[in-house]
């Protein structure tokens, strides 16, 4: 089975990269399945119902949250009928929506699992604890489990790694907006990333207009976080995976920007 996983989609400018992009992608990697981190893809933070619905349409299968999910108050009123999206699965048991979902393909099930680190970030439930609840849960179904797991640290998300290495087939890290070179197999076959990347603004920074953010460090005063303007990226893994035994066989970073002529 292959994955493809689209990093944070921050604002429109993503949301564009997505709509030119994905199409393309799915053309050269013919992916069996589709997840795209959309935490950010409304005006960078949160999402709409229509951003979410567009996202399937362009074909992907489920899409994964942050620590921005609750950010644009309209998702309160669609997470609970969407059933192809999930917010970290360790916020409080009150919180709507779903952690976990199961995904049919081929005559296969995948589980894809998203989960909130707790270093630099606001407080949210033990993400290793309820990791072993859903993998325990997931197992009975598939050997194929996919987690999305977004974190600041770097620290923290090696962690969760290893904790779940040849328990899940991938452990991929969201949140810091910069892709990390170091995508491997780890030890008993998870594949592994501290950072997919952002998709959205090239020469922002994360995503924000560079101006203010540079305003925020010179004053301390605060700043709006207005999405940049101009040239566009996007960050991606594809993975592939054994579905009898759900371990990975190869993880490939995919990088698109001015800078990295991905497509001749």
């Amino acid at each position: 089975m292959r994955i493809l996983f689209v990093g944070d989609v921050f604002g429109s400018p993503g949301r564009d990269m997505v709509k030119e992009y994905l199409p393309k992608l799915k053309t050269k990697y013919n992916p069996h399945v589709v997840i795209i981190n959309g935490e950010n893809a409304a005006h960078g933070k949160g999402i709409t119902e229509k951003i979410y619905q567009k996202f399937i349409e362009l074909g992907a299968h489920v899409i994964t949250m942050g620590n921005h999910t609750w950010d644009n108050r309209e998702i309160f009123e669609f997470i609970d009928r969407a059933q192809k999206m999930i917010r970290p699965a360790n916020f409080p048991e009150e919180n709507p929506g779903k952690g976990m979902v199961f995904v049919s393909v081929a005559g296969k099930e995948i589980a894809v699992i998203n989960l909130q680190g707790r270093a630099f970030l606001p407080p949210s439930d033990c993400p290793f604890k309820k990791a072993d609840e859903l993998v325990k849960e997931a197992k009975k179904r598939t050997p194929i489990i996919f987690v999305d797991f977004h974190g600041e640290a770097t620290s923290e998300k090696q962690a969760i790694g290893w904790y779940l290495d040849g328990r899940v087939s991938a452990v991929v890290g969201t949140h810091t907006h910069v892709q990390t070179a170091d995508n491997r197999i780890l030890e008993k076959g998870t594949a592994y990333i501290s950072d997919v990347g952002m998709t959205g603004p090239y020469d922002g920074i994360l995503g924000v207009d560079r101006d203010m953010i540079l305003k925020r460090f010179l004053t301390n005063l605060p700043v709006r976080h207005d999405v940049a303007k101009g040239r566009t990226q996007l960050s991606a893994v594809v993975i592939d995976i054994d579905v009898k035994t759900g371990q990975a066989k190869k993880i490939d970073r995919i990088l698109i920007n001015d800078d990295h002529l991905f497509f001749e």
